[in-house]
């Protein structure tokens, strides 16, 4: 009995671990954060000093999404990193967004006119990193490659047109 008790012990204490290991990895998706200009200051990062411009109207929400410049990550539902909403302002915005590391990522940013949290084509708007057409053919899903910009241990610094139909 005790031979078992010792083995079950043993595989409890190897799932634990395993499952320990594993909540990281989960962690880095879907962080809700705020805001935080002090983040995107001199000899801070790696992080994205993001000016969003051409917001067309105050009210709804403007979302900003950060994203691994991945095939299997780019707008990938659930695998955003992080994730700043804040009421829209009409006219220019700007978001410090921290980086998990180095590496290329993508920004995608959503004007929920209404915030009703509902993509309305016809009144919503979008953009992303690098500023990419959109048409009716990528429906608004560029190719990661075109969204891809590259941040070192440093803040890099970006704009994001927002386009509306």
């Amino acid at each position: 009995m005790k031979t078992s008790f010792t083995a079950l012990s043993g595989v409890l204490a190897l799932a634990l671990s395993g499952a320990l290991i594993a909540a990281p990895a989960q962690a880095q998706y879907r962080q809700k954060i705020a805001n935080d200009p002090a983040k995107c200051a001199a000899g801070r990062g790696p992080a994205v000093q993001v000016t969003v411009t051409g917001v067309a109207a105050g009210g709804g929400t403007l979302r900003v999404q950060s994203y691994r410049a991945t095939p299997g990550e780019w707008l990938e539902k659930g695998k955003w990193l992080s994730r700043i909403e804040v009421p829209a302002r009409a006219g220019t915005m700007r978001f410090c967004v921290p980086l998990p590391s180095s590496g290329s990522y993508g920004i995608a940013v959503r004007h929920d006119l209404n915030g009703n949290g509902k993509t309305d084509l016809s009144k919503d708007g979008g953009a992303m990193s690098n500023n990419p057409s959109l048409n009716i053919f990528n429906l608004g899903k560029p190719s990661y490659k075109k969204t891809a910009f590259s941040v070192g241990n440093s803040v890099e610094a970006i704009s994001i047109t927002m386009r509306y139909m």
